[in-house]
């Protein structure tokens, strides 16, 4: 089998609360990227990349587009079912970009399951997580108005809540004892600064709250400063956005620096390295968040295929993006229910673009 030719598209997603805020950010709509693979059998596979605008990390979404297209002109003619081959070209040809090649490698993956007639989870390791357990995202707004919203949720079925910090310390100290008076007994909070807090900043807020259970994540930007509040914190810890590669994953472990680690497969370079990730982390005891930056359909499909292939006891939650957006850019998401989180069983991810969502492909290169 050969890749005969690969498409480009761009597709806007906009909330369906009008934004969503985090740390210092506010966007209602996200810019993502999706990209189809042509073969010379027919079968085509599906991929989708989408940074969480362009200060987040080390990503943005004109950037995807533009190295997707450096790297389609040189993979024409190569086996989509060989991802592992095609992360091996794709790091020789291009250095760095993996949020780039994230929706690349999701394709193949998507074309392999289709060939082999299996649903990707089974090639990633099997059926072994059979309900995804999700989080809500509580999007950073006034601490009543969170309060609200996290009452609302729970009448919706979720248990794990990640929210929106990293603004000011005055106001984030009160959003986190607020929250947490409506949390309901048994549910699990985690409150997310996104790295928006300086070392002092976050040491009051660990100082004014460490009466209150939950989990803090990533409250500083450096490695380093964060592993310094782990230090001074006794909340389970959540290393987010400095986890971009295995070496800090085992820098961390190493550090004793986390309780759980938020695996985004695009900040990883896609499933394959996302698998060996995942693989490590088990190998570790180290439980996960699995995630991805963020994405409609097809993002949350890859999340949830390699959710579903992961051992129960070390799956700590993940997200279902597309529930977030206006619009639908793919049929066949998974589906949601009662908190919980399910892929389709066809081969692949089992979604079809909706392509008269997506419109006309801004590049083909065959």
């Amino acid at each position: 089998m050969k890749i005969k030719k690969i498409k480009i598209y761009q597709i806007d997603l906009p909330m369906k609360e009008g934004s969503y805020s985090w740390a210092k950010q506010s966007f209602s709509s996200f810019d993502s990227t999706v990209v189809t693979i042509e073969t010379d059998t027919g079968i085509i596979g599906v991929g989708e990349t989408c940074p969480l605008g362009p200060a987040y990390l080390p990503a943005y979404a004109e950037g995807a587009r533009t190295a997707i297209s450096k790297l389609a002109k040189s993979l024409i003619g190569s086996d989509p079912t060989e991802p592992y081959a095609i992360n091996f070209h794709m790091d020789d040809y291009l250095k760095g970009h993996p949020y780039a090649k994230s929706a690349i490698d999701m394709a193949c993956w998507d074309i392999l399951g289709k060939n082999t007639k299996l649903p990707v989870y089974i090639l990633l390791g099997g059926l072994i997580n059979k309900q995804i357990k999700l989080f809500k995202v509580i999007s950073r707004r006034d601490p009543n108005e969170m309060a609200k919203n996290i009452i609302s949720y729970q009448k919706q079925g979720f248990k794990q809540f990640q929210m929106k910090v990293g603004a000011k310390v005055e106001e984030d100290i009160e959003r986190i004892f607020k929250v947490s008076e409506k949390l309901e007994k048994g549910n699990v909070l985690n409150a997310d600064a996104n790295t928006g807090w300086l070392q002092h900043e976050a040491m009051r807020v660990v100082k004014a709250t460490k009466d209150l259970s939950y989990y803090l994540e990533q409250p500083c930007k450096s490695y380093e400063e964060c592993l310094s509040i782990r230090k001074h914190s006794d909340n389970p810890f959540i290393l987010d956005e400095c986890m971009d590669s295995i070496n800090t994953l085992i820098r961390g472990y190493n550090d004793n620096a986390m309780d759980v680690v938020n695996l985004k497969i695009n900040r990883l370079g896609g499933l394959t390295k996302a698998k060996q990730f995942r693989d490590l982390c088990v190998t570790l005891g180290i439980h996960m968040t699995i995630e991805d930056s963020w994405g409609g359909e097809i993002a949350t499909s890859a999340i949830a295929h390699l959710a579903h292939s992961t051992p129960k006891a070390y799956h700590f939650q993940s997200s279902a993006f597309h529930e977030y957006s206006e619009v639908e850019i793919a049929k066949g998401g998974p589906i949601i229910k009662d908190g919980f989180m399910y892929s389709s069983d066809l081969p692949g991810l089992g979604v079809e673009p909706n392509y008269e969502v997506l419109g006309k492909p801004l590049e083909e290169i065959s």
